[in-house]
C-alpha cells in the first residue's frame, strides 16, 4: 500500500456514517476547503445526522515546471500550461496510489466504498477521476471542481466495473484562466461517452468557488450519500 499522507480532518459529528476524501489544488494544502464544511451543513442531510468525516489530504512537495521549477504542494507536475501536452503520468499514479490508500484507510474506520465520495479542485479534481474511475470498490460518488480528466486516453482501458455508474458531479467557471473551459467539456463529453452518469454545473466565475457551487455541491452530496 502506497504510504498516507498528512491529512486535516475534520468530523461533523460522534458517528460519521459517510466520509469524503478532498483533494486540494496546485500550491494549496489541506486546510484550503476546510471553512466550506461550516457552510455545507452536511448533519442537516437526510442519513447523515450523525455526521461526515471529511479527510483533507496535504500533497507532497515537488517542483513544478510551469513555475519555472518553484518547489510547492503539487500531486503531480505540470509541464505545460495546456494541461494536454507532457503530462506527469508517474506523478498522477503516485496520487491515484495515495489516494487509494486513505480510501482503504476509510473502509479500515467502518466506512465502506459505497459511502466514500472522492472529491478534488483543480489538481485535486484531475486525481479524483485519476483514483475513482480507476477503484475496485464502488464509490458514493467523485466530485470534480475547476478540473479536468488526465491521462484520457488510458481511460477506456483502464476504468474499473464497479465504478462505471458512479455518479460524477462536475463543476467549472465558464471565466476560468487555468484550467480553460473547453479543457473541462471535453472532459465531460469523453465521460458520457463512456457511459459515464456527469452532472455538470457552471458559473460565472474564474479558478475558484461560489456560494452557488457550495449549495449545489451540498445538493448533490444529499443525493449520492442519502
Amino acid at each position: 500500500m502506497s504510504a498516507l499522507p498528512e491529512c486535516v480532518e475534520v468530523v461533523t459529528g460522534t458517528a460519521p456514517a459517510a466520509s469524503v476524501i478532498w483533494l486540494h489544488g496546485l500550491g494549496a494544502d489541506g486546510y484550503d476547503f476546510v471553512p466550506v464544511v461550516k457552510e455545507l451543513d452536511v448533519n442537516a442531510l437526510p442519513g447523515l445526522a450523525g455526521g461526515v468525516r471529511f479527510v483533507f489530504p496535504h500533497a507532497p512537495l515537488r517542483p513544478v515546471t510551469v513555475n519555472g521549477g518553484m518547489v510547492m504542494r503539487a500531486w503531480y507536475d505540470i509541464r505545460m500550461v495546456d494541461l494536454v501536452r507532457l503530462e506527469d503520468e508517474a506523478g498522477l499514479r503516485e496520487s491515484e496510489a495515495s489516494c487509494a490508500a486513505l480510501i482503504a484507510r476509510e473502509a479500515g474506520r467502518g466506512i465502506p466504498a459505497r459511502r466514500i465520495v472522492v472529491a478534488g479542485f483543480s489538481q485535486g479534481g484531475a486525481v479524483t477521476l485519476q483514483t475513482g474511475l480507476r477503484h475496485g470498490e464502488r464509490l458514493a460518488g467523485l466530485m470534480v471542481l475547476s478540473s479536468y480528466l488526465p491521462l484520457a486516453a488510458h481511460v477506456a482501458g483502464e476504468r474499473a466495473p464497479a465504478n462505471r455508474d458512479v455518479p460524477i458531479f462536475m463543476a467549472h467557471g465558464s471565466d476560468d484562466p487555468v484550467v480553460a473551459r473547453e479543457r473541462a467539456v471535453a472532459s465531460r463529453e469523453q465521460l458520457a461517452g463512456l457511459g459515464y452518469a456527469v452532472e455538470w454545473a457552471e458559473y460565472p466565475m474564474e479558478h475558484t468557488l461560489c456560494l452557488e457551487e457550495i449549495a449545489d455541491i451540498r445538493a448533490w452530496l444529499g443525493r449520492v450519500l442519502a
